[in-house]
């Protein structure tokens, strides 16, 4: 007897989605005079469930981010066993995620997903997630901005949820961990056991999501109609287009200016890795095949890919960077809100150090959003626009991700004479 195959999570928040989109429009078009209805369910049962869960969210980004931050610092802190190829791959790695939300912004804002959408409407909603919905964010100065990122009272700093400072100081806990080794392995076990507590937790808070999006996006739906979803279609347009430029583009330009090789062939013979990653959205999963790929059809060393698709898969999230910054403009701008150019900068930092320690959970990528979003003041209930059709855009961030980490190890063994460039030229063989 057959075993009957489980609905996977996404699965489920995609068929809420679309449940929750049919149950807002027709609430719009034939209950939206209804008192009950809107009192009761539209703005009772749906909002409360909806916003519980978006505070359920919330409650786990501080001590999440703070604790995986520390324990991937940890990981790759340690400069004696890095050595320089380990440093050249993280500072890469940094680098290309820096690149990826700077591309992702400005593709936004070319498009504008958001312009128009009025999300202001749902005052209690925005109102609820904690924000001022409507009026700019708060300006500061370049100065100040860079002086905030060190605490002056790291306490008060993670009770604020001021996430640079509570990024810049698990940084500098982790590093020092690293540093002295087993003086403080209890320390260092401590903050990994409270790693897998937290990732525990985002697993228990995320089996609600399904419903969760359905009570939020009927909500949305219920006062909105059909017009919302003209917004979501030139969102995830955006999102494929600044991956579609980060994965053909700025990655095969940088591969050219420090290695000289021809990027087209390392496209056609990496391709079926990216095809692969793309069908699973798993990198974890990818890892065998991109270091075989490399070996025997681009003539990467194993001893150099061993070590950096690993680590890419840790701490290089260039997709999901994509997907932040898209994120970010398109609600900011469904909900009225100016972002400044100390936003922008704010939300490139974030997300950029954010992707020391945010892999090992696909749900956390929501988490990591909802601390960006806090960031720069937009309320997290934008959030639930994107959850439903995050799937795709899954798919295209992992082939994206894996596509990062390859062209990284290239450049990193090309520089360290660990490429066979006549293996790399090689033609591949017509099947």
């Amino acid at each position: 007897m057959k075993k009957e195959k489980k609905i996977g999570l996404t699965t489920m928040i995609f068929i809420a989605l679309i449940l929750g989109a049919v149950t807002g429009v027709i609430i719009n078009l034939t209950l939206s005079s209804s008192k009950f209805v809107m009192d009761y369910v539209v703005n009772g049962a749906f909002y409360i469930v909806g916003q519980g869960f978006i505070r359920g969210m919330q409650m786990l980004v501080v001590p999440l981010v703070f604790c995986s931050i520390v324990c991937g610092a940890a990981a790759i802190g340690d400069t004696k066993t890095l050595g320089k190829v380990g440093l050249k791959t993280v500072m890469f790695y940094m680098a290309t995620t820096v690149l990826a939300v700077t591309l992702a912004l400005g593709v936004a804002n070319v498009i504008n997903p958001g312009k128009g959408a009025n999300l202001a409407k749902m005052m209690t909603a925005a109102k609820a997630a904690g924000s001022t919905v409507g009026k700019t964010t708060t300006s500061t100065s370049a100065v100040d901005t860079i002086l905030n990122i060190i605490p002056t009272n790291p306490i008060q700093a993670l009770a604020n949820g001021d996430m640079l400072a509570i990024i810049f100081f698990a940084l500098l806990i982790g590093i020092i961990l690293a540093k002295l080794g087993e003086r403080v392995q209890l320390m260092t076990n401590f903050f990994s056991q409270g790693n897998d507590i937290m990732m525990e937790m985002t697993m228990m808070v995320m089996k609600v999501a399904p419903i969760a999006v359905y009570c939020l996006i009927a909500r949305t739906f219920s006062s909105m109609g059909f017009s919302v979803i003209i917004y979501m279609l030139k969102y995830v347009i955006a999102v494929l287009i600044a991956l579609l430029l980060q994965g053909f583009g700025v990655y095969q330009i940088l591969l050219f200016i420090f290695t000289r090789l021809n990027p087209f062939k390392f496209i056609k013979k990496f391709f079926p890795v990216m095809a692969f990653a793309f069908s699973t959205a798993t990198s974890n999963a990818t890892i065998p095949l991109s270091i075989e790929t490399l070996e025997e059809k681009i003539g990467v060393s194993r001893k150099i890919s061993s070590f950096t698709i690993p680590l890419g898969a840790t701490v290089n999230m260039d997709g999901t960077s994509i997907m932040q910054g898209v994120a970010v403009v398109f609600v900011a701008q469904a909900y009225g809100i100016t972002l400044t150019p100390m936003n922008m900068l704010t939300v490139i930092a974030t997300a950029t150090l954010a992707s020391i320690g945010t892999a090992g959970v696909p749900s956390v990528g929501l988490i990591t959003l909802t601390m960006v979003f806090n960031s720069v003041g937009l309320p997290a209930a934008g959030i639930t626009l994107i959850m439903g059709i995050d799937r795709i855009l899954d798919m295209a961030r992992t082939a994206v991700n894996i596509t990062g980490d390859a062209v990284c190890t290239t450049i990193v063994a090309y520089q360290n004479d660990a490429v066979d460039k006549e293996v790399y030229n090689k033609a591949i063989p017509n099947k």
